[in-house]
Protein backbone atom coordinates (compact mmCIF):
# COMPACT_ATOMS: atom_id res chain seq x y z
CA UNK A 1 0.00 0.00 0.00
CA UNK A 2 1.34 3.50 -0.83
CA UNK A 3 2.37 5.77 2.05
CA UNK A 4 -0.37 7.69 3.84
CA UNK A 5 -1.27 11.06 2.33
CA UNK A 6 -3.37 12.10 5.34
CA UNK A 7 -2.47 10.62 8.71
CA UNK A 8 -4.53 11.33 11.83
CA UNK A 9 -2.90 10.29 15.09
CA UNK A 10 -4.55 10.13 18.54
CA UNK A 11 -6.92 13.01 17.77
CA UNK A 12 -8.88 14.23 20.80
CA UNK A 13 -11.46 17.02 20.79
CA UNK A 14 -13.30 18.29 23.87
CA UNK A 15 -15.80 21.14 24.08
CA UNK A 16 -16.52 22.99 27.31
CA UNK A 17 -20.26 23.65 27.74
CA UNK A 18 -22.53 24.78 30.54
CA UNK A 19 -23.53 21.17 31.09
CA UNK A 20 -19.96 19.86 31.25
CA UNK A 21 -17.11 18.73 29.00
CA UNK A 22 -18.27 17.11 25.75
CA UNK A 23 -15.73 14.43 24.80
CA UNK A 24 -16.52 14.60 21.08
CA UNK A 25 -13.46 12.71 19.83
CA UNK A 26 -11.56 10.39 22.14
CA UNK A 27 -8.27 9.44 20.49
CA UNK A 28 -8.89 8.68 16.81
CA UNK A 29 -6.09 7.41 14.55
CA UNK A 30 -6.79 7.02 10.82
CA UNK A 31 -4.90 7.26 7.56
CA UNK A 32 -5.72 7.32 3.86
CA UNK A 33 -3.40 7.05 0.86
CA UNK A 34 -3.50 8.62 -2.58
CA UNK A 35 -6.08 6.99 -4.82
CA UNK A 36 -7.80 5.24 -1.89
CA UNK A 37 -11.19 5.79 -0.25
CA UNK A 38 -11.71 5.45 3.50
CA UNK A 39 -15.28 5.11 4.74
CA UNK A 40 -15.93 6.43 8.26
CA UNK A 41 -19.20 4.98 9.57
CA UNK A 42 -21.25 5.43 12.73
CA UNK A 43 -24.43 6.83 14.23
CA UNK A 44 -25.04 10.54 14.70
CA UNK A 45 -22.88 11.80 17.56
CA UNK A 46 -20.15 9.19 17.10
CA UNK A 47 -17.52 11.82 16.29
CA UNK A 48 -17.21 11.26 12.53
CA UNK A 49 -17.86 14.80 11.35
CA UNK A 50 -16.13 16.52 14.29
CA UNK A 51 -12.96 14.54 13.57
CA UNK A 52 -12.82 15.71 9.98
CA UNK A 53 -13.95 19.26 10.72
CA UNK A 54 -11.07 19.43 13.19
CA UNK A 55 -8.64 18.26 10.49
CA UNK A 56 -9.95 21.13 8.36
CA UNK A 57 -9.42 23.58 11.22
CA UNK A 58 -13.15 24.31 11.52
CA UNK A 59 -13.60 23.47 15.21
CA UNK A 60 -11.07 25.96 16.57
CA UNK A 61 -12.87 27.95 19.25
CA UNK A 62 -12.32 29.26 22.76
CA UNK A 63 -14.27 26.37 24.27
CA UNK A 64 -12.44 23.67 22.25
CA UNK A 65 -9.47 21.64 23.47
CA UNK A 66 -7.71 19.82 20.64
CA UNK A 67 -4.74 17.46 20.82
CA UNK A 68 -3.07 14.87 18.61
CA UNK A 69 -1.88 15.32 15.03
CA UNK A 70 -3.31 15.45 11.52
CA UNK A 71 -0.47 15.28 9.04
CA UNK A 72 -0.96 16.07 5.35
CA UNK A 73 2.20 14.90 3.59
CA UNK A 74 4.06 15.33 6.86
CA UNK A 75 2.70 18.78 7.79
CA UNK A 76 0.66 18.82 10.99
CA UNK A 77 -2.50 20.77 10.13
CA UNK A 78 -3.45 21.06 13.80
CA UNK A 79 -0.24 22.94 14.55
CA UNK A 80 -0.54 25.46 11.71
CA UNK A 81 -1.72 29.01 12.45
CA UNK A 82 -5.02 30.03 10.88
CA UNK A 83 -3.51 32.12 8.09
CA UNK A 84 -1.35 29.20 6.91
CA UNK A 85 -4.20 26.71 7.19
CA UNK A 86 -6.41 28.93 5.03
CA UNK A 87 -3.88 28.53 2.23
CA UNK A 88 -4.18 24.74 2.45
CA UNK A 89 -7.92 24.39 3.15
CA UNK A 90 -9.82 24.38 -0.13
CA UNK A 91 -6.57 24.01 -2.04
CA UNK A 92 -4.76 20.83 -0.94
CA UNK A 93 -7.55 19.43 1.23
CA UNK A 94 -11.22 20.14 0.56
CA UNK A 95 -14.55 19.16 2.07
CA UNK A 96 -18.06 18.53 0.76
CA UNK A 97 -20.66 19.31 3.41
CA UNK A 98 -23.86 17.35 3.91
CA UNK A 99 -26.32 20.20 3.29
CA UNK A 100 -25.44 22.06 0.07
CA UNK A 101 -28.39 24.46 0.41
CA UNK A 102 -26.94 25.88 3.63
CA UNK A 103 -23.34 25.62 2.42
CA UNK A 104 -23.93 27.64 -0.76
CA UNK A 105 -24.66 31.34 -0.24
CA UNK A 106 -28.28 31.94 -1.31
CA UNK A 107 -27.68 35.54 -2.48
CA UNK A 108 -24.84 34.76 -4.90
CA UNK A 109 -24.93 32.89 -8.17
CA UNK A 110 -23.29 29.47 -8.20
CA UNK A 111 -20.72 30.63 -10.74
CA UNK A 112 -19.70 33.62 -8.64
CA UNK A 113 -19.04 31.35 -5.68
CA UNK A 114 -16.98 28.98 -7.81
CA UNK A 115 -14.96 31.86 -9.25
CA UNK A 116 -14.23 33.15 -5.76
CA UNK A 117 -13.07 29.71 -4.58
CA UNK A 118 -10.64 29.54 -7.51
CA UNK A 119 -9.28 33.07 -7.27
CA UNK A 120 -8.60 32.80 -3.53
CA UNK A 121 -5.98 30.14 -4.19
CA UNK A 122 -4.88 30.77 -7.79
CA UNK A 123 -3.49 33.78 -9.60
CA UNK A 124 -6.14 33.72 -12.31
CA UNK A 125 -8.23 36.39 -14.01
CA UNK A 126 -11.97 36.45 -13.46
CA UNK A 127 -12.58 35.43 -17.07
CA UNK A 128 -10.23 32.43 -16.79
CA UNK A 129 -11.77 31.47 -13.43
CA UNK A 130 -15.23 31.59 -15.01
CA UNK A 131 -14.08 29.30 -17.84
CA UNK A 132 -12.62 26.94 -15.26
CA UNK A 133 -15.92 27.03 -13.33
CA UNK A 134 -17.87 26.05 -16.43
CA UNK A 135 -15.44 23.21 -17.02
CA UNK A 136 -15.90 22.01 -13.43
CA UNK A 137 -19.71 22.12 -13.64
CA UNK A 138 -19.52 20.03 -16.80
CA UNK A 139 -17.08 17.61 -15.13
CA UNK A 140 -19.56 16.88 -12.33
CA UNK A 141 -22.43 16.27 -14.74
CA UNK A 142 -24.47 19.48 -14.59
CA UNK A 143 -26.24 19.92 -17.98
CA UNK A 144 -25.67 23.15 -19.92
CA UNK A 145 -22.93 24.34 -17.56
CA UNK A 146 -22.34 27.60 -19.47
CA UNK A 147 -25.98 28.52 -18.86
CA UNK A 148 -26.42 27.14 -15.34
CA UNK A 149 -23.33 28.93 -14.04
CA UNK A 150 -25.46 32.06 -13.64
CA UNK A 151 -28.19 30.28 -11.64
CA UNK A 152 -28.77 30.78 -7.93
CA UNK A 153 -28.58 27.77 -5.58
CA UNK A 154 -32.36 27.65 -5.12
CA UNK A 155 -32.73 27.20 -8.88
CA UNK A 156 -30.81 23.90 -8.67
CA UNK A 157 -32.31 20.59 -7.57
CA UNK A 158 -30.85 18.89 -4.49
CA UNK A 159 -28.68 16.61 -6.61
CA UNK A 160 -27.44 19.50 -8.75
CA UNK A 161 -26.58 21.55 -5.66
CA UNK A 162 -24.54 18.64 -4.35
CA UNK A 163 -22.78 18.39 -7.71
CA UNK A 164 -22.03 22.12 -7.53
CA UNK A 165 -20.51 21.60 -4.06
CA UNK A 166 -18.34 18.81 -5.46
CA UNK A 167 -17.25 21.13 -8.28
CA UNK A 168 -16.31 23.78 -5.71
CA UNK A 169 -14.35 21.24 -3.67
CA UNK A 170 -12.45 20.15 -6.79
CA UNK A 171 -11.80 23.70 -8.00
CA UNK A 172 -8.14 23.65 -6.99
CA UNK A 173 -7.34 19.97 -7.58
CA UNK A 174 -7.06 18.95 -3.91
CA UNK A 175 -5.00 15.97 -2.84
CA UNK A 176 -7.55 14.93 -0.19
CA UNK A 177 -11.34 15.19 -0.47
CA UNK A 178 -13.52 14.78 2.63
CA UNK A 179 -17.18 14.06 1.85
CA UNK A 180 -19.45 14.49 4.89
CA UNK A 181 -22.73 12.63 4.32
CA UNK A 182 -22.79 13.77 0.66
CA UNK A 183 -26.04 11.92 -0.11
CA UNK A 184 -28.15 13.21 2.79
CA UNK A 185 -31.75 14.10 1.78
CA UNK A 186 -31.26 12.81 -1.77
CA UNK A 187 -33.41 10.10 -3.30
CA UNK A 188 -31.85 6.69 -3.86
CA UNK A 189 -31.18 7.14 -7.58
CA UNK A 190 -29.44 10.49 -7.07
CA UNK A 191 -27.48 9.05 -4.11
CA UNK A 192 -26.04 6.39 -6.38
CA UNK A 193 -25.17 8.99 -9.03
CA UNK A 194 -23.35 11.20 -6.51
CA UNK A 195 -21.36 8.28 -5.06
CA UNK A 196 -20.44 7.04 -8.54
CA UNK A 197 -19.38 10.59 -9.42
CA UNK A 198 -17.11 10.91 -6.39
CA UNK A 199 -15.57 7.48 -7.01
CA UNK A 200 -15.04 8.23 -10.68
CA UNK A 201 -13.40 11.58 -9.96
CA UNK A 202 -11.21 9.92 -7.33
CA UNK A 203 -9.89 7.43 -9.88
CA UNK A 204 -9.52 10.07 -12.57
CA UNK A 205 -7.74 12.65 -10.40
CA UNK A 206 -5.89 10.27 -8.05
CA UNK A 207 -7.26 11.87 -4.88
CA UNK A 208 -7.51 10.37 -1.43
CA UNK A 209 -11.14 10.40 -0.29
CA UNK A 210 -12.64 10.19 3.21
CA UNK A 211 -16.35 9.38 2.99
CA UNK A 212 -18.34 10.03 6.18
CA UNK A 213 -21.69 8.27 6.51
CA UNK A 214 -24.05 6.58 8.97
CA UNK A 215 -24.96 3.94 6.39
CA UNK A 216 -22.67 1.00 5.72
CA UNK A 217 -24.53 0.39 2.48
CA UNK A 218 -23.26 3.73 1.13
CA UNK A 219 -19.60 2.70 1.41
CA UNK A 220 -20.03 -0.96 0.41
CA UNK A 221 -19.25 -0.51 -3.27
CA UNK A 222 -16.63 2.23 -3.35
CA UNK A 223 -14.62 2.33 -0.10
CA UNK A 224 -11.33 0.44 0.09
CA UNK A 225 -11.32 0.46 3.89
CA UNK A 226 -13.91 1.16 6.60
CA UNK A 227 -13.50 2.60 10.08
CA UNK A 228 -16.50 2.17 12.40
CA UNK A 229 -16.82 4.85 15.09
CA UNK A 230 -18.77 4.82 18.34
CA UNK A 231 -18.79 7.38 21.18
CA UNK A 232 -15.90 9.34 19.73
CA UNK A 233 -13.60 6.38 19.04
CA UNK A 234 -12.81 3.93 16.26
CA UNK A 235 -14.06 0.54 17.46
CA UNK A 236 -13.34 -1.50 14.32
CA UNK A 237 -11.30 -0.94 11.18
CA UNK A 238 -10.56 -3.23 8.24
CA UNK A 239 -10.71 -3.64 4.50
CA UNK A 240 -14.27 -3.25 3.20
CA UNK A 241 -14.74 -6.93 2.32
CA UNK A 242 -13.59 -7.95 5.82
CA UNK A 243 -16.06 -5.58 7.50
CA UNK A 244 -18.93 -7.11 5.53
CA UNK A 245 -17.78 -10.75 5.59
CA UNK A 246 -16.08 -11.14 8.97
CA UNK A 247 -16.77 -8.23 11.34
CA UNK A 248 -15.81 -8.79 14.97
CA UNK A 249 -17.49 -5.98 16.95
CA UNK A 250 -21.09 -6.31 18.18
CA UNK A 251 -21.79 -2.70 17.16
CA UNK A 252 -20.70 -3.43 13.59
CA UNK A 253 -22.99 -6.47 13.63
CA UNK A 254 -25.84 -4.21 14.70
CA UNK A 255 -25.18 -1.79 11.85
CA UNK A 256 -25.10 -4.63 9.34
CA UNK A 257 -28.28 -6.22 10.71
CA UNK A 258 -30.13 -2.91 10.45
CA UNK A 259 -29.61 -2.69 6.67
CA UNK A 260 -32.69 -3.79 4.66
CA UNK A 261 -31.96 -6.85 2.54
CA UNK A 262 -33.53 -8.01 -0.71
CA UNK A 263 -33.04 -11.70 0.13
CA UNK A 264 -35.38 -11.53 3.13
CA UNK A 265 -39.20 -11.79 3.10
CA UNK A 266 -41.12 -8.62 2.29
CA UNK A 267 -42.45 -7.00 5.44
CA UNK A 268 -39.86 -8.58 7.73
CA UNK A 269 -39.11 -6.07 10.49
CA UNK A 270 -35.70 -4.44 10.65
CA UNK A 271 -33.45 -5.29 13.58
CA UNK A 272 -32.47 -2.02 15.30
CA UNK A 273 -29.62 -1.65 17.77
CA UNK A 274 -31.19 -1.55 21.22
CA UNK A 275 -30.85 1.56 23.37
CA UNK A 276 -29.42 4.94 22.49
CA UNK A 277 -25.90 6.32 21.94
CA UNK A 278 -24.29 7.44 25.22
CA UNK A 279 -23.93 11.01 26.40
CA UNK A 280 -20.54 12.35 25.40
CA UNK A 281 -20.53 14.38 28.62
CA UNK A 282 -20.93 11.33 30.84
CA UNK A 283 -19.57 8.30 29.03
CA UNK A 284 -20.20 4.83 30.49
CA UNK A 285 -17.39 3.20 32.41
CA UNK A 286 -15.48 0.38 30.76
CA UNK A 287 -16.63 -0.33 27.21
CA UNK A 288 -18.76 2.59 26.00
CA UNK A 289 -20.99 0.15 24.08
CA UNK A 290 -21.72 -2.10 27.06
CA UNK A 291 -25.17 -0.59 27.93
CA UNK A 292 -26.40 -1.59 24.45
CA UNK A 293 -24.37 -4.75 23.88
CA UNK A 294 -26.32 -8.05 23.95
CA UNK A 295 -23.13 -9.91 24.84
CA UNK A 296 -22.02 -7.79 27.79
CA UNK A 297 -20.17 -9.40 30.70
CA UNK A 298 -19.38 -7.87 34.06
CA UNK A 299 -15.78 -7.13 33.09
CA UNK A 300 -16.97 -4.99 30.17
CA UNK A 301 -18.47 -2.51 32.65
CA UNK A 302 -15.10 -2.00 34.35
CA UNK A 303 -12.37 -2.40 31.74
CA UNK A 304 -11.99 -0.12 28.72
CA UNK A 305 -11.03 -2.00 25.54
CA UNK A 306 -8.51 -0.67 23.02
CA UNK A 307 -8.00 -1.25 19.32
CA UNK A 308 -6.03 -4.45 18.84
CA UNK A 309 -5.02 -6.55 15.87
CA UNK A 310 -7.34 -9.47 15.17
CA UNK A 311 -5.23 -12.67 15.26
CA UNK A 312 -4.11 -13.84 11.82
CA UNK A 313 -5.79 -10.89 10.06
CA UNK A 314 -3.37 -8.14 9.10
CA UNK A 315 -4.96 -4.71 9.07
CA UNK A 316 -8.10 -5.77 10.94
CA UNK A 317 -8.38 -3.85 14.22
CA UNK A 318 -11.14 -4.25 16.79
CA UNK A 319 -11.86 -2.84 20.25
CA UNK A 320 -13.72 -5.58 22.10
CA UNK A 321 -13.01 -7.63 25.26
CA UNK A 322 -14.63 -10.81 23.93
CA UNK A 323 -12.18 -13.40 22.66
CA UNK A 324 -11.74 -13.45 18.90
CA UNK A 325 -12.85 -17.09 18.67
CA UNK A 326 -16.07 -16.18 20.51
CA UNK A 327 -16.70 -13.20 18.24
CA UNK A 328 -16.22 -15.34 15.14
CA UNK A 329 -18.65 -17.96 16.46
CA UNK A 330 -21.26 -15.33 17.30
CA UNK A 331 -21.01 -13.76 13.86
CA UNK A 332 -21.36 -17.17 12.22
CA UNK A 333 -24.67 -17.68 14.06
CA UNK A 334 -25.88 -14.19 13.26
CA UNK A 335 -25.29 -14.78 9.54
CA UNK A 336 -27.55 -17.83 9.81
CA UNK A 337 -30.39 -15.58 10.97
CA UNK A 338 -30.08 -15.71 14.76
CA UNK A 339 -31.12 -12.45 16.36
CA UNK A 340 -28.38 -10.72 18.38
CA UNK A 341 -29.42 -12.04 21.79
CA UNK A 342 -27.12 -13.89 24.16
CA UNK A 343 -29.77 -16.44 25.04
CA UNK A 344 -30.01 -17.50 21.41
CA UNK A 345 -26.37 -17.26 20.46
CA UNK A 346 -25.57 -20.82 21.49
CA UNK A 347 -22.02 -20.11 22.64
CA UNK A 348 -20.35 -19.60 25.97
CA UNK A 349 -19.09 -16.04 26.29
CA UNK A 350 -15.64 -15.50 27.74
CA UNK A 351 -13.57 -12.48 28.62
CA UNK A 352 -10.33 -11.87 26.76
CA UNK A 353 -7.26 -12.34 28.87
Amino acid sequence: MPPALLEIEDLKVDFATEDGIVHAVGGVSLEVSRGRMLGVVGESGSGKSVSMLTVMGLTRAENATISGAARLEGRDLLALPNHELRGIRGNEIAMIFQDPLSSLHPFYKVGAQLVEAIQIHQDMSKADARRRSIELLGMVGIPDPSGRIDSYPHEFSGGMRQRAMIAMALANDPKVLIADEPTTALDVTVQSQILDLIAGLQRRLGMAVVLITHDLGVVAEHADEIAVMYAGKVIEQAQTDVIFDAPEHPYTWGLLNSIPRLDRPRGEPLVPIAGRPPSLISLPSGCAFHPRCPYVLDRHRRVEPHLEQVPDQNGHLVSCLLESTTRKQLWAELKQGTLPQVARAGVELKDST
